[in-house]
């Protein structure tokens, strides 16, 4: 990447590689492409008789101020060659920033990578050759699905499609509760109002969320109620009853069938699906195996962890009654997973009320399995929650994952007169970029108006933008973008449109016309507008890389919203196919360079999108 350049002009000019190097993107654009405080954090350094940072440039070590500092550094940076050919300015700010301007010729060039590597730009190899599984949904069997599993499912997607854009292999894996105490609440409620079958998935699902209720209610408040659900778990664990487990695997057969149809509506198709059924019997043995190893200690008839041994807490795998806990179940899952795709890192995309016991977990796999260490990641996601607090399953208040997909399908259709399928992937996209757009551990009070917005920083504005982009592009028998074929194999839907940069890729004239236009070694020659769209672009890879090593979709939604208003703006200010205020003599070339720059927006846009787990229509 261009900043890669920046950075080892700067290492080189100070005979140092101690100290790291940070390049910031400024949110002025009066001060560049690039800025870096280097030269106040080496100033320090230089002043600090204990630091490890050994400078051998007397010169730079003489410097009176930081801000000296950055003017010597400057001084020396212009002398680089290499550096002048992508930098076309080097300029010190305030107390000592050295920001960065760069040559048009390497915007330029930018613009036309862009168009020629179509939905490839902005991925990179740095992940090449690792493995991650990301093991992310988690909806318990005989239970809703909630918008909190929503969040989850959209978060982990995007994580998936980011890093695979990076070079890894990405398996995805969804671990769920099958057995338990909340199945036998479950069942236990069946049993209580009688059984039925709707016959259709969601009316099975909703029977079970019924039933659930029910059962859970009985168990907090009769002790009678307690005794019996607590006997149909301990006979679903043993398989002892027959009758009993006929109607638990129909059961369960229904939550697993009404869960695929929302895997497929947001566009998730998972490699290996997990349940606690294959691995408590598994993750039992390991403990027990750890507890002769004196890994694990018995306390009170329990099998416990020593967590406060490790500055945590002590934590039950294996209950007095003899009946392995969640922390026993992740024992024998892990054991799984290893086995099975020897992944340098699993990651978990949880909520933030499991950190405590992850860390617990963690340190109890690491005395079990030291090759393991460090190798398993807890993903923390926010709460999604109402005015009223926190759903709770238990009580019935709780929102569907499927309901808020329904009711924002159904204000666009009321909002925008939309069809139907394009309501779908619209609706898909207003829910999706609401949960990516704020950090992962941000609480989210969901508002369906703001997020079907076509005005504010929304999937559906972005949609739009990409879909103003393909009207352009039409009007001049240019088509639109090839991602859909990718997003086809996780949702088996139709195409939406072809390829937006073909037209330039197999004309070579048309786009160097385009790239004729005026004098792109002077930043003077273009509108204010088409400069600050060339400059964005060039930061499309550093955001996807941003975004991967912090597991953070919300940085390339900042960026793509960022992208399209000033898209946007350039649209409103300037004649893209036709500007009356060019000159004859430029008009082709200045025509050409614009259909370019809109191709290159709508291309960034959709790859970006994609990465979010986000579909384009190719109009709305």
């Amino acid at each position: 990447m261009i900043k890669d350049g920046i950075i080892k002009a700067l290492e080189k000019v100070m005979g140092i590689k101690e100290q790291e190097i940070h390049l910031e993107t400024p949110e002025n654009e009066e001060f560049g492409d690039y800025s870096s405080n280097i030269a106040l954090q080496l100033f320090a350094e230089i002043k600090n008789e204990k630091s490890k940072v050994k400078i051998t440039n007397q010169n730079l070590k003489d410097s009176k101020s930081p801000r000296n500092l950055a003017q010597k550094l400057t001084e020396e940076l212009k002398k680089d060659k290499g550096l002048s050919e992508i930098v076309e300015q080097i300029e010190v700010a305030g107390p000592g920033f050295i920001n960065f301007r760069l040559a048009g010729t390497v915007l330029v060039s930018m613009l036309k990578e862009v168009i020629e590597r179509a939905d490839k730009f902005g991925e990179s190899e740095i992940l090449k050759g690792s493995k991650i599984v990301v093991e992310f949904a988690h909806p318990n069997t005989h239970k809703q699905f909630h918008i909190g599993h929503l969040r989850n499912i959209c978060t982990g997607e995007a994580i998936c499609r980011i890093l695979a854009a990076n070079g890894t292999k990405v398996v995805r894996v969804n671990y769920q509760g099958d057995v338990g105490l909340h199945i036998a609440k479950a069942i236990y409620g069946i049993q209580k109002i009688g059984f039925e079958d709707p016959g259709d998935v969601k009316g099975r699902m909703a029977y079970l969320g019924k039933a659930y209720v029910e059962g859970s209610q009985d168990y907090e408040e009769d002790e009678d109620a307690k005794e019996k659900i607590a006997n149909i778990n301990k006979k679903l664990y043993e398989k002892s009853d027959p009758e009993l487990l006929e109607l638990y695997e129909a059961t369960r057969k229904w939550s697993l069938d009404y869960f695929e149809t929302i895997y497929k509506r947001v566009y998730v198709k998972f490699d290996r699906l997990y349940f606690e059924s294959e691995v408590f019997k598994l993750g039992k043995e390991r403990v027990l195996e750890g507890l002769e190893k004196g890994i694990f200690e018995r306390s009170e008839g329990a099998v416990i962890f020593p967590g406060k041994k490790f500055g945590l807490h002590d934590r039950v795998f294996i209950t007095s009654e003899d009946v392995p806990t969640y922390e026993a179940k992740d024992m024998g899952l892990a054991e799984l997973q290893f086995a099975e795709y020897n992944p340098d890192f699993v990651l978990h995309v949880v909520g933030p009320e499991q950190t405590e016991y992850f860390r617990v977990v963690f340190k109890a796999l690491e005395a079990l399995k030291p090759e393991i260490k460090n190798k398993e990641i807890h993903i923390v996601y926010g709460w999604v929650r109402l005015k009223e607090g926190k759903m709770a399953s238990r009580t019935g208040n709780v929102v569907l994952g499927e309901w808020l997909l329904d009711e924002v399908k159904e204000e666009i259709i009321k909002t925008y007169k939309s069809e139907e399928n394009v309501a779908e992937k619209v609706a898909i996209a207003a829910v999706k970029y609401s949960f990516l757009k704020v950090g992962l551990s941000q609480e989210i009070a969901f508002d369906i108006k703001e997020s079907i917005s076509l005005e504010g920083n929304s999937g559906p504005y972005l949609q739009y933008t990409v879909a103003r982009t393909n009207s352009v592009l039409r009007k001049v028998k240019y088509n639109s973008y090839s991602r859909s074929q990718e997003n086809a194999a996780f949702q088996g839907g139709d195409e939406l449109s072809s390829d937006m940069s073909s037209s330039f890729r197999g004309n070579p004239a048309l786009l160097a016309r385009g790239g004729r236009h005026k004098n792109y070694n002077n930043y003077k020659d273009l509108k204010p507008e088409e400069l600050s769209l060339l400059r964005t672009f060039i930061h499309y890879p550093e955001v996807v890389e941003e975004a991967t090593k912090n597991y953070a979709p919300n940085l390339l939604c900042n960026y793509l919203y960022d992208v399209a208003q000033k898209f946007n703006l350039f649209y409103q200010k300037h004649g893209i196919l036709k500007d009356e205020s060019v000159r004859v003599e430029e008009q082709e070339s200045v025509r050409d360079f614009r259909l370019a720059l809109t191709a290159a927006t709508g291309q960034i846009l959709k790859n970006g999108l994609y990465l979010l787990g986000i579909q384009a229509p190719k109009s709305m």
